[in-house]
């Protein structure tokens, strides 16, 4: 009885234990939503408002990537991906920051997709190229910024995120083949790195997966396992940006970053990694504040910077892959917004 008692009891902590490791996202976004409401009902509501709004508007991105995800893992057309980004890395990485930096993704849109790449096996800076280069521009961002700021800035923003992904992509790989980040995705997410298993033992993909019941299953769990944790740090992103939006006004972004010169575009870029202002809502801010006479380097830095470390990609950084990967991407992130800053600057003083 003794012995029945103390398996249940082990039985138990290891309940516990998985559920607390798997589900403590979820609770801590129903904590945080819970203390808010508690504090400021009417902001509690309006969170959750807003964290709703946002998961129906990245539902779409979110089906289609994972649905892109789960056929190719099931038919095995994984292998296929992971292969053509292993033959030529210097191409592969110009070629996916040019498309980040052209896509029609937006920094919440990109996420499952960055995903579903990671987890084919797809190399890390290739990936990266991508990553930092999507979120700063895309086709209707570059309309509605040449409206507001300029052609010369629309397009000065674009070169921006193609050479910001440029950058990464490269440095990423100098750091790839001197032996780091051979492995940059967490325990439990996708299947590795660039030297996943879908590389290593390539087979002929099953295009009608469907005819078989252990590919219908795969289908089945792989979907459903990348849908909960997108979901789940995606709504944990999306409560957190709910509260920056409510309780740090844009005045006090427009005060921090206000000014000229090459102080203000460093300025703008601390500012505007951690703190997050919608890429269209910041238009207009940026553009008050350059006709108040803040230097163009530092509003292009600071847009720069607030897109490619907005809380959902950021969030997503830290979910999918290991810290020293989100360490990195947070530096190429810096630096990379800071450079664009200082030659805009330069640009616009010829």
């Amino acid at each position: 009885m003794t012995d029945a008692v103390l398996r249940l009891s082990g039985r138990g902590l290891s309940i516990g234990r998985y559920l607390w490791s798997h589900e403590r996202v979820w609770l801590a976004a129903a904590a945080i939503l819970a203390l808010v409401a508690l504090l400021d009902p009417v902001q509690g509501g309006e969170s959750l408002a807003f964290t709703i709004r946002a998961l129906l508007q990245t539902a779409p991105y979110l089906i289609l990537s994972i649905g892109i995800a789960a056929y190719a893992g099931a038919t095995g057309a994984d292998n296929l991906i992971a292969k053509a980004f292993t033959g030529a890395p210097v191409l592969m990485i110009a070629l996916a920051a040019a498309f980040g930096g052209l896509s029609p993704f937006c920094s919440c849109g990109v996420i499952p997709l960055i995903a579903a790449l990671l987890a084919m096996g797809v190399p890390l800076s290739a990936v990266m190229a991508f990553w930092l280069a999507s979120p700063v521009i895309d086709p209707s961002m570059y309309v509605l910024t040449a409206g507001v700021l300029g052609f010369e800035f629309a397009t000065a923003k674009t070169l921006a995120a193609i050479g910001l992904g440029l950058f990464g992509g490269y440095v990423t790989l100098l750091l790839n083949r001197a032996g780091a980040f051979i492995d940059p995705l967490r325990e439990g997410v996708g299947n590795g790195g660039c030297g996943a298993s879908s590389v290593r033992d390539p087979k002929p993909p099953v295009w009608a997966f469907w005819r078989e019941p252990a590919r219908r299953e795969k289908f089945a769990s792989q979907a459903l396992k990348t849908t909960l944790f997108l979901f789940k740090w995606l709504t944990l992103a999306f409560v957190l940006e709910s509260l920056m939006i409510a309780f740090v006004p844009a005045e006090w972004v427009a005060t921090a970053v206000g000014g000229d010169g090459i102080g203000s575009v460093l300025i703008a870029t601390l500012v505007g990694v951690p703190a997050y202002l919608n890429g269209y809502a910041a238009l207009p801010l940026v553009s008050g504040l350059i006709e108040q006479g803040m230097a163009p380097g530092a509003g292009m830095a600071f847009l720069v910077a607030g897109g490619v470390t907005s809380l959902p990609a950021a969030i997503a950084v830290w979910a999918l892959a290991k810290r020293q990967v989100f360490a990195l991407y947070v530096g190429l992130a810096l630096s990379g917004s800071l450079a664009s800053g200082l030659l805009f600057q330069a640009w616009i003083g010829v």
